[in-house]
């Protein structure tokens, strides 16, 4: 137990400008998928929003929640699963593809008008749909508001030039009374490059504060083996509550 208190009592790294200019291309994660360069995918979902799904839903029924990048995120599932509508935006056919095959579930797709070349994939029931393109398109395509925000795998995965536009994004499909969780990774990013970027507590503030009273839920150990690969020697998962002001 000692050593883990030390593991999640570093301090944040203090140079958080130094991964600022990187910049992924959107055909560099389709590579990845075509790839299956996807360690991202977690196939049992995640464990802390199913530790904490409670406090997010707070018990409403029929709700809106929006998974941005939402490769094939089996979470999807479970909020259909609960009578909610999952709308989710994904740069990668192939992601949504096999999310559908693997959840066996039947669905259509169609030509999304206002973005070219742009499709979106919803499942016979209707209560999931996702979107193929560019984040950043995707408000051309009027897909209305939300009352969640689940975002794991997305702040963390946008090129960090692209923060302060990805959050005006995301504040600007929430509805009154929103609740957004948001997960994130610390770590010292001298050492490794990203994805996932790191994205320090200073950073969350200044996107989200203005409008959001935040609250870190859970910090927890996430250093596993292949980590090290990375050239790190931590990895730590802190979960946050967004609420509206």
């Amino acid at each position: 137990m000692a050593n883990t208190r030390t593991v999640l009592d570093v301090e944040e790294y203090p140079d958080t400008e130094v991964q600022k200019n990187r910049v992924l291309a959107l055909e560099e994660w389709q590579e990845k998928w075509v790839n299956h360069k996807i360690a991202f995918h977690q196939e049992r979902g995640h464990q802390l929003l199913k530790k904490h799904l409670d406090t997010f839903l707070k018990g409403e029924k029929q709700l809106r929640v929006f998974f941005p990048l939402c490769g094939k995120a089996v979470e999807m599932k479970w909020f259909a699963d609960r009578g909610h509508s999952v709308v989710g935006v994904e740069i990668s056919e192939l992601g949504i593809r096999e999310f559908f095959t693997e959840q066996n579930l039947s669905y259509s797709e169609e030509q999304i008008m206002e973005i070219p070349g742009a499709k979106v994939f919803k499942s016979s029931s209707g209560n999931i749909s996702l979107y193929c393109c560019s984040l950043f398109d995707l408000p051309r395509a009027n897909i209305g508001k939300f009352d969640r925000i689940w975002d794991r795998g997305a702040l963390v995965a946008i090129n960090p030039g692209d923060r302060k536009r990805y959050a005006d994004i995301m504040l600007s499909l929430t509805r009154t009374g929103f609740q957004y969780l948001l997960s994130v990774f610390s770590y010292d990013p001298t050492k490794h490059a990203g994805p996932p970027f790191y994205v320090p507590d200073a950073e969350i503030k200044t996107l989200f504060g203005s409008v959001c009273d935040i609250h870190c839920l859970e910090k927890v150990d996430a250093f596993e083996e292949r980590h090290k690969s990375w050239g790190i020697d931590y990895l730590i998962e802190k979960l946050y509550l967004f609420i509206e002001k």
